[in-house]
Order: C-alpha cells, then sequence, then structure tokens
C-alpha cells in the first residue's frame, strides 16, 4: 500500500510540474514611443504606414489601416490569434495589445509566444524603416 501511495504522489507531482511548464505567461509586451529612425529626410506619414504595413506582412501579420497614424495587425497562428494596434508619426510609433484568442490573457499577462511576435514585429518594423 505505502509503495502504491508513492507511485501515485510521484504520478501527480510529474503532472504538476509538466501542466506549470505548459502555461508559461509574461506581462503583455507593448512597444511604446519607439523612434522612426529613416535613411531619408522627406519621408511621408504615407512611407512610414507603408512601410510599417510591409513589415509585418514580411512576417505573416495582415495590416490593416485603421485611420489616420493608425494601423490594425493580425497574427492567426494555429488556433492563436493576436490582435494589436499600431500607432505612429513621424517620430514614433508604438506596437498595443488589443485583443487575443487562445493566449490566455487576463487582464495583465499572456502566453510568452505572443511577446515573441511583438518583439519580432518591432525588429521588423525597424529593420524596414531604417531602408526608407
Amino acid at each position: 500500500m505505502r509503495m502504491q501511495f508513492k507511485k501515485m504522489y510521484i504520478f501527480l507531482l510529474t503532472l504538476l510540474v509538466v501542466f506549470a511548464a505548459g502555461c508559461r505567461s509574461n506581462p503583455v509586451y507593448n512597444v511604446e514611443g519607439a523612434a522612426i529612425v529613416t535613411g531619408r529626410t522627406n519621408a511621408s506619414l504615407d512611407d512610414v504606414q507603408k512601410t510599417i504595413m510591409r513589415a509585418g506582412g514580411s512576417l505573416g501579420w495582415v495590416m490593416t489601416p485603421a485611420g489616420p497614424g493608425e494601423i490594425m495587425g493580425t497574427l492567426k497562428l494555429r488556433k492563436h490569434v493576436a490582435v494589436v494596434t499600431i500607432k505612429y508619426n513621424m517620430k514614433t510609433y508604438s506596437i498595443l495589445y488589443k485583443d487575443s484568442q487562445n493566449l490566455n490573457y487576463d487582464g495583465q499577462s499572456i502566453h510568452s509566444n505572443y511577446n515573441g511576435w511583438i518583439q519580432n514585429l518591432h525588429r521588423a518594423i525597424q529593420a524596414q524603416l531604417s531602408t526608407l
């Protein structure tokens, strides 16, 4: 009987560790006020918009203009969906959480993959802007 209890205890402990490892969540990562650095001085707001949309599209984001100085980006990967608002002007841009599906968002934290997607989008935008 004691051996059976020990096996059950080890099984439950293993199950708990596996479950906890699968629930990786971190605070939501937003990019706020990132500087827009371009290679030319005569870039327009339309140029910035097109460049941001191209950067997101290169990573699989569906980028949709949402008004002056604003783009909505949607990324769908398998059963996961991330939606961000990208606000921009001639000097800065921000990537802000808007909505998600199947990413365990609880109002503050979200699945850690989301943060990686946002960091990749941020890097892609910076790289594209530097060629403008």
